[in-house]
């Protein structure tokens, strides 16, 4: 554009390309510095736009301003600004759930792993277009489900990070170590502090330290087991039970039971609306027997809560005693439901019937997935996927 002194009048002009009009406005106003013009286009309703000279010094050179709202961008440009695409790499038995996070969210795209061993049983993996994930947001979906798979597995967790990727994201629902947490005797080996220590030596990202997703991991201090290089992120499957539980056609007749203090001190706060019971295990001789520390089941669809469950030898002892003092019907809640060599056989349907001979539901996660499958079409086992839950925590 030629430059135009204020002291100038503004003519209108023409662009043959653009078909817009510059003139200036009926009332156009010229202080010392300023010119209001309005842009007209035969599409479009007037554009006011302001030209000011670059100062009160300099009355030759001008700035031509867009009106405001031209500078603003639209709501779908923003969206897409903000949006955090994330790339996510699987274990070969996380691949359900991979693909049900994938399908709660546009923005995570599944990324795939080669999984092989050698001759001599050691992995031989490969991560396929490896630079496409650079300046990526990545997350890894993993699963210690047992001693044997961790290995490949933290091979990967730890080769991932240095790909140049702008983050970098651990997902492993269930931390398998939990409840080694503790020593009792001198020279018990707390293992739940050696796979943190592990955990806490992810190579850093461009970002930063990788961040790490459990659910209802055993021990709250447990948190405090991880270093700095690692920044852990706990949730819980508890907001998914609540949701269970609203859809219940007895959901106003609902209490939750506590197999011992250790579950109401994890849990009762998140549950705290409904009544509750919390049961105890106590010596008589020989034996350990439970009884019901406080709370009536009397009359009412008790659902005991726990964040893990392997033998399931405690939830079945409650589930005696609550039917002995009169619960009409009983369901249980993990998030892991760990179930080795099958224990899962040990809990029934109740058919509808009498709730000393089972149980109405049993809802776990999708956490463990061999159980899953094991479980699947079978009452009165119910999956409650975490799906919708780690996409969330993917866009945090």
């Amino acid at each position: 554009m030629s430059a135009i002194s204020p002291r100038q009048s503004v003519p209108s002009f023409s662009s043959k390309s653009s078909s817009k009009t510059l003139t200036p406005t009926p009332n156009s106003t010229r202080s010392c510095n300023r010119i209001h013009c309005e842009l007209k286009k035969a599409s479009a309703a007037p554009q006011k736009w302001t030209i000011d000279c670059v100062s009160s010094t300099d009355p030759i050179h001008i700035i031509l301003k867009p009106p405001n709202s031209a500078l603003l961008p639209s709501p779908m440009d923003s969206s897409l600004k903000n949006s955090k695409r994330v790339c996510l790499f699987y274990c070969s038995e996380m691949r359900d759930l991979a693909e049900r996070i994938a399908s709660e969210s546009d923005a995570i795209e599944l990324r795939s792993i080669t999984w092989r061993t050698f001759a001599d049983g050691f992995p031989n993996l490969f991560i396929s277009n490896a630079q496409g994930v650079r300046g990526q947001h990545v997350a890894f979906l993993a699963s210690f489900s047992s001693p044997g798979v961790i290995f490949e597995q933290l091979s990967i967790i730890y080769a991932l990070p240095r790909l140049f990727v702008s983050s970098f994201t651990l997902i492993l629902p269930f931390f398998p170590t939990g409840t080694s947490e503790r020593m009792e005797d001198e020279g018990d080996v707390a293992t739940a502090f050696t796979l943190a220590r592990i955990l806490s030596n992810i190579p850093i990202s461009m970002g930063g330290p990788a961040s790490l997703v459990i659910f209802d991991i055993h021990a709250l201090q447990e948190r405090f087991y991880f270093g700095d290089n690692v920044l852990p992120c706990f949730e819980s499957g508890i907001p998914l039970l609540l949701n269970r539980l609203q859809s219940l056609p007895d959901s106003d007749n609902i209490t939750i039971a506590f197999p011992d203090d250790g579950a109401w001190k994890r849990f009762h706060k998140q549950l705290q609306h409904f009544p509750m019971v919390v049961c105890a295990k106590v010596r008589e001789g020989d034996q350990r027997i439970v009884r019901i520390k406080e709370g009536d089941p009397k009359g009412r669809h008790v659902v005991i809560v726990d964040d893990l469950v392997q033998s399931g030898g405690t939830l079945i002892e409650c589930q005696k005693v609550l039917a002995k003092h009169g619960a009409t019907k009983i369901s249980a809640y993990v998030t892991h439901g760990i179930f080795p060599n099958k224990s899962w056989q040990r809990f029934n349907h109740d058919k509808g019937g009498n709730p000393e001979n089972g149980m109405a539901y049993f809802w776990i996660t999708d956490s463990c997935p061999e159980t899953v499958k094991q479980v699947k079409d079978k009452p009165p086992f119910e999956v409650i996927s975490l799906a919708a839950a780690i996409a969330s925590a993917l866009h945090i």
